[in-house]
């Protein structure tokens, strides 16, 4: 299963230009599903989005849209929890990885940093995949992209997209 995931888009807030460097990723690899992290900022983004696949999204601190603050769904045999990160004062590793496990999670997206992140972590014997996708519109440090996520089965491989 191919997931895309992003994040912090700020369309109709901090920018006005579409993300159109994502969308002619969407169109390329057609993903089953997409995971917006939060930080939408637009309903008509969220439209465009379905054009490519079935969305699940999360309402950020810039959002005014009528979205849950977590969700947590089943990909094959992956759990994955999405949040946007807002709501915690720390966005450290192990505060994510014991969140991701408080939800019964394998993957953690999360958002709110307008960067990337990635990174495995075992606690109590169990893995957790952390993931921040960055932002494809408006990145803090960093390189403006989003990321896919392939589940097969129990296995996990995140890639990061990178527009410049």
């Amino acid at each position: 299963m191919l997931i895309a995931v992003v994040s912090d888009t700020h369309y109709g807030d901090k920018t006005r230009n579409p993300p159109s460097n994502l969308f002619r990723h969407l169109e390329k690899r057609k993903p089953d599903l997409v995971i917006h992290a939060g930080d939408v900022t637009s309903h008509e983004l969220l439209e465009e989005l379905e054009r490519f696949a079935p969305v699940v999204a999360v309402r950020g601190n810039a959002d005014h849209l009528s979205l849950p603050e977590e969700r947590v769904i089943d990909a094959e045999d992956v759990r994955i929890a999405v949040l946007h990160g807002h709501q915690f004062f720390l966005l450290n590793s192990q505060f994510l990885t014991l969140k991701a496990l408080d939800m019964e999670a394998d993957v953690l997206i999360f958002g709110h940093t307008h960067r990337f992140y990635h990174d495995t972590h075992s606690i109590h014997g169990r893995r957790v995949v952390l993931l921040n996708p960055g932002s494809p519109t408006f990145p803090r440090m960093d390189s403006a992209g989003f990321a896919f996520l392939e589940v097969a089965g129990e296995s996990i491989r995140v890639e990061r997209v990178r527009f410049w």
